[in-house]
């Protein structure tokens, strides 16, 4: 769950990057007792994900001015172009310090959420679930995630702390990796879950054969080869799809049975949604 302080941590140092010495443009041209009256607007359709960071981001301490944000269209929820996804009134000066960095975080979680609806409705009707991956940007992930969640998509362990999940390179170095997961399970809390990549349909019994791995992934597997493993897997795991899944092929990807499909392009490849701060007033009657 995406925390206030979360939020305020990545909104501080946004803040902070992009006026460390105050806003010159603002300051210089902007009279210090003007009211900004704005509007937030989409330009294209997308699905709403950071209301609470976009009103962070405006009504930060750090701006020194009485901003209010009044969020017209909650987390989740589609929207069209044209329409007004929040109100805002204040100081004018304090609104246009914040603008981008506000804009900046709102377009890109809402073009996380708006990507990943895509990939959710796109396997509708099968079981499967669409995941995100590690492959965020540095700093900004609890956003990234929770703009997934707001798009109807799930999230992967959080950090390298979470769980265990043993990739090509890890099997690389572990040597007979029946013995090492029976250790690992061994040392572990019994909480811990203990997931396994595999490329090759050949290690999918070795991997079982620990009697500890809760999820296997089948990375970069034809479609072929998914259902092929999936069966031989029979209900003993959890089955996930990985490697490169595009939005032409989830479809096909979900049918072949697996539980869950982690896309990694849901967070390192979606597009910032087009929306702008539109000022109506520059001061007030």
């Amino acid at each position: 769950m995406l925390t206030r302080a979360q939020i305020e941590r990545v909104v501080g140092a946004a803040l902070e990057e992009d006026a460390p010495w105050g806003d010159l443009t603002s300051e210089s041209l902007v009279p210090a007792d003007a009211v900004a009256h704005a509007a937030l607007v989409a330009r294209e359709p997308g699905v709403m994900a950071g209301a609470e960071v976009f009103a962070v981001a405006m009504t930060a301490p750090a701006l020194g001015g009485d901003v209010v944000v009044t969020a017209q269209v909650a987390d989740g929820a589609a929207f069209g172009p044209g329409d007004v996804l929040a109100e805002v009134r204040g100081p004018a000066r304090a609104v246009l310090r914040a603008e981008r960095v506000a804009l900046n975080l709102l377009q890109r979680m809402c073009g996380i959420a708006t990507l990943t609806r895509r990939y959710v409705d796109a396997v509708a009707g099968t079981a499967a679930r669409v995941t995100d991956t590690r492959k965020t940007t540095p700093g900004l992930r609890a956003l990234e995630r929770h703009a997934v969640r707001c798009g109807g998509g799930h999230n992967h362990r959080f950090s390298l702390s979470d769980a265990v999940l043993a990739k090509d390179n890890h099997l690389a170095l572990a040597g007979d990796i029946t013995a090492v997961l029976v250790r690992a399970r061994a040392a572990l809390p019994h909480t811990t879950h203990i997931e396994v990549e595999v490329d090759r349909l050949d290690q999918i019994e070795p991997v079982l054969a620990s009697g500890v791995v809760g999820t296997v992934m089948l990375d970069n597997f034809s479609l072929e080869d998914l259902r092929a493993g999936v069966a031989l897997i029979a209900g003993r795991a959890l089955v996930e799809a990985s490697g490169g899944i595009t939005l032409e092929d989830v479809a096909a990807v979900a049918a072949t049975g697996v539980d869950l499909v982690s896309v990694g392009a849901l967070t390192h490849s979606a597009r910032a949604l087009d929306l702008g701060l539109d000022i109506r007033a520059r001061r007030d009657p």
